[in-house]
């Protein structure tokens, strides 16, 4: 890990975390940060649903950043979802701001070292080989994901959250809603369901009442 030091008067430091919901490593990332002794209030994190890719507290940070400032990030993909926005974040904030990344977990791309057309050169080759490998490792996840998911469905494997099973007294506690014995309230109780599983169960014990 990078442990040089740096003149907090001349520049300012960040640091900047992304997660997404569905994965909790954001402890790791701002460990790292925490080594590198970067203040808390300088440290923007933003946790990503799968759903979308806002990034309230990059956008925040970006407004921050001025040239001669650095940001740390853990790994280059923290940047962005694939190679191009990679590519794009990364130009902007050191072509256009002025501003000075550091990343973690490869050295090599730290734009503090090598400020010479040679430095440069190497800088963007690591980036453009990073930035592809992390698009085609997320790819290739996505495919396994999704074979996976396949492979369990041909199997008769439930995916998704456990079914719950109606207790051995169902058609009992039912019956004795029906004729107004108990509220919903209690049959809800006595079966340990929400109320639209209770409707669900109570849809299911109907139809296989039909049939017979």
């Amino acid at each position: 890990m990078n442990s040089k030091t740096f003149n907090h008067k001349e520049a300012m430091v960040y640091g900047y975390v992304r997660v997404s919901t569905a994965e909790q490593h954001e402890d790791r990332q701002l460990a790292a940060m925490g080594e590198l002794k970067i203040p808390a209030r300088q440290v923007y994190t933003d946790k990503i649903s799968g759903k979308g890719f806002e990034r309230p507290a990059y956008k925040k940070l970006a407004r921050k950043l001025k040239s001669g400032d650095l940001l740390y990030i853990k790994s280059i993909d923290r940047l962005g979802r694939n190679y191009d926005e990679i590519q794009q974040q990364w130009r902007i904030l050191t072509k256009e701001r002025g501003v000075d990344i550091a990343v973690i977990d490869m050295p090599l791309l730290d734009t503090r070292n090598g400020k010479d057309l040679m430095g440069t050169f190497i800088a963007d080759i690591v980036l453009q080989i990073l930035s592809f490998v992390a698009q085609t490792e997320r790819e290739n996840i996505r495919t396994r994901q999704a074979e996976g998911i396949k492979a369990a469905r041909l199997r008769g494997v439930h995916l998704g959250r456990p079914i719950k099973k109606p207790p051995s007294n169902f058609t009992n506690i039912v019956k004795q809603w029906e004729r107004g014995n108990i509220t919903i309230d209690e049959a809800l109780r006595q079966t340990g369901f929400k109320e639209a599983t209770f409707y669900k169960r109570l849809k299911e014990l109907r139809l296989r009442k039909r049939k017979k």
